[in-house]
Parts: structure tokens; C-alpha cells; sequence
């Protein structure tokens, strides 16, 4: 018997994002590659992301057929909104869904729309070969334009998300972003942060004040604002701290709305999740507290990508066969 196969895309701010799953959630073909950042620029224009994406994206498409019989491919799917909520809309998605909608219109085959933040829910749950088994889990979405704890749960073939906690400025991929720029990195420069507190560790130095939350939220400009004064005096120093508290933040907010919400589970999705200080900071702290558990998916799958798209898509094709809608 043949395999079916769907196709998803994900054109998020500045990743474009193509993959391929099977009917038994196998990865065929995945592919993402950062849209390019002049240097000393803090980010991108959303009509320059658009433009990169529509360039990007037939050679992404064109790789990814490559890799199968086009006739097994029986979906497209596509993230067209960055969360499924009414009124939330950013142009840099309709890249994507335009050439989704084309895909499925050329193989005549059906389209499914997700969300952005439904695709990182889905591919961090891939690497535990799991579905939301759960009533409740709290979903942390950590990237460069969002941080957001979300409460979440099964709705059909999507996920119902409820934002629960998080930032009440900026974000922390951006704070970690403005403070590698600072340092003389490229955009998007939070992954060179990251090396420097690896490289170094925290030795216990105080130019940052500790981030404290209520209720499960937080402010991050005024830590923003100390890095900034800060790395003049020392870098190495600086990152590293910085990466610590801003483990030991997460951990806390972690172990508050666990309890809260009367939850075991905790996962961190998005680009800031692949930290390697982040992911041993957090261990090591949640190994003194079993009380409950924080779990990261293999640092491919936790940035931008399209793997929980597609694998969405297969969802939604696997319910329309089962109820004969298809």
C-alpha cells in the first residue's frame, strides 16, 4: 500500500519553513533556513520578510517533492495566522498560505490552515512520539517575537491555547536578540548569547537585577535596559548572567502555574528552547523539584518550523477519511 503523504509550510517572521510527514507521522523532508538580516539590524520589515519568503519558497516546495511521488501526496497545510484567535494577523504568513492554496488547487488535494503557535505545540509533542495526552498542560511558546505561557488542551484536530502568563513588554528571544546585536552579532543574535554564557558560566556577578513575576507574568524591558549599560563593563560576564536569570525565571513561573493549574507538565516550545544553558539550567534546577516536569523537544524541532504543520495536516486528513468527508 502506498504512503500518503502531507506537505506543510510555515512562513513565520524570519524562518521559511517547508516539510513532508506520512500517514504515520515520519518525518520525510524538512528544510528551514533564517531569512537573511543586514547586519547591526534589529529585525525585519514585514513587506522585506514577505518578499524573502515568495523567493525562498518554490526551491523549499521544489525539494520536497522531489523526495516522493507527487500522487501520494494527499494534503497541503499551512500556518496562515501566528495564533487562532480572532483579529490575529500578520502578512509575512499569507507567503505560505498562498502557495499552499496553490499547491492544493495544482494536486487537488485539500487544504488545512493552522496556526503558527499550533505548529510548535504539534512538533514539540513529535518528539516524544505523544500525543496531548493530558488534560492540562502549560505550553511555554519562547521565540523572538512572543512569550507566552499557554494553558493547553485537545480541540478536535486543533488546539484550544490560553495565555495564562508571560511577558507584558518585550519578548525574551528579543531581549536576547537586542543584547547579542549589542555584543556586535548578526541578527537573529540570541544563539551567540547562548554560546557565551556556555563558554563562560555564571560566577555569581550582580549587574542584573533578579526578574520577578506575579501571578505568573513579567517585564523584561528594565533587565533589557541593565544588559544594554552593562556589556560595556564586561560581555562574557553579562550574557552569562543574563542566561541565568532568565532560566531561573522560567523555572519559576514553570513551578507557579503548575500549581496553579494542577498540572504535571510542562513544555518549552520555540527558539529560545534550544538553548543549551537554558535546557541544563532548568534540568538541574527541576531535578531539585520532582514535583513536576518540564520537558524540551530536540532543539530542530523547537524553533520555527514546519514539521508540526504537516503533521497537523495528517491529523486533519486521518479525521476527514475516518468520518468519509474526503
Amino acid at each position: 500500500m502506498s504512503s500518503r503523504y502531507c506537505l506543510g509550510i510555515d512562513t513565520s517572521n524570519y524562518k521559511t519553513s517547508v516539510a513532508m510527514t506520512d500517514e504515520h507521522n515520519n518525518i520525510i523532508f524538512e528544510k528551514s533556513e533564517f531569512l537573511e538580516v543586514e547586519h547591526g539590524a534589529l529585525g525585519l520589515r514585514q513587506s522585506i520578510a514577505f518578499f524573502k519568503h515568495v523567493n525562498v519558497l518554490p526551491s523549499f516546495i521544489e525539494e520536497a517533492l522531489s523526495k516522493v511521488d507527487i500522487s501520494n501526496i494527499r494534503c497541503i497545510s499551512v500556518s496562515d495566522t501566528p495564533r487562532r484567535v480572532e483579529g490575529s494577523y500578520m502578512p509575512v504568513f499569507m507567503a505560505g498560505y498562498n502557495a499552499a492554496k496553490l499547491l492544493s488547487s495544482s494536486l487537488s488535494v485539500p487544504l488545512y490552515s493552522f496556526s503558527h503557535q499550533e505548529g510548535h505545540v504539534a512538533a514539540v509533542l513529535k518528539s516524544f512520539d505523544t500525543g496531548l495526552s493530558d488534560k492540562k498542560s502549560i505550553f511555554f511558546h519562547l521565540s523572538g517575537g512572543t512569550t507566552e505561557a499557554l494553558l493547553t488542551a485537545n480541540d478536535g484536530v486543533h488546539y484550544e491555547l490560553k495565555i495564562v502568563g508571560g511577558t507584558k513588554d518585550i519578548s525574551v528571544g528579543k531581549l536576547l536578540d537586542r543584547a547579542g546585536v549589542a555584543l556586535g552579532y548578526d541578527f537573529p543574535a540570541g544563539k551567540y548569547v547562548d554560546k557565551l554564557a556556555l563558554k563562560s558560566g555564571y560566577n555569581g556577578s550582580k549587574y542584573l537585577s533578579k526578574i520577578k513575576a506575579h501571578d505568573g507574568w513579567f517585564n523584561l524591558s528594565g533587565t533589557e535596559y541593565q544588559v544594554l549599560g552593562a556589556i560595556e563593563t564586561s560581555r562574557t560576564e553579562v550574557a552569562a548572567e543574563l542566561m541565568e536569570r532568565i532560566s531561573i525565571l522560567l523555572f519559576d513561573v514553570s513551578k507557579y502555574l503548575a500549581n496553579k493549574f494542577d498540572t504535571k507538565k510542562i513544555y518549552m516550545a520555540g527558539g529560545v528552547a534550544s538553548s543549551k544553558y537554558l535546557r541544563a539550567k532548568i534540568r538541574e534546577l527541576t531535578n531539585e523539584n520532582n514535583s513536576f516536569t518540564i520537558n524540551f523537544s530536540s532543539p530542530e524541532l523547537s524553533g520555527d518550523n514546519a514539521v508540526g504543520i504537516a503533521l497537523l495536516g495528517g491529523k486533519a486528513l486521518n479525521e476527514s477519511i475516518f468520518n468519509n468527508t474526503i
